[in-house]
């Protein structure tokens, strides 16, 4: 049986086109995704057209995938983990 603290995370590690890499909390990251979907309602992934609030997509996104196609050859990349004190 695996251990729960492996499906803990502490925040993500946040990936996007020319920029440095950055840690974001979990809310950060809510925040960030909200307002990119915010802007792309008319042009949304398949899997998020059917849910109507955009916190709910954002939180579905965030639990679901780590990557978010922004255009041709630009990327927004997240993935969870922990750090050590």
């Amino acid at each position: 049986m695996p251990d729960p603290i492996m499906y803990q995370e502490d925040a993500y590690v946040v990936l996007e086109t020319n920029q440095p890499e950055v840690f974001l909390t979990a809310k950060e990251l809510l925040e960030k995704l909200s307002g990119i979907l915010a802007q792309r309602q008319d042009d949304l992934p398949r899997d998020l057209q059917s849910i109507p609030q955009i916190s709910a997509q954002a939180q579905h996104l965030m639990e679901t995938s780590c990557e978010l196609d922004v255009g041709p050859g630009e990327y927004l990349q997240w993935y969870a983990v922990r750090l050590e004190k």
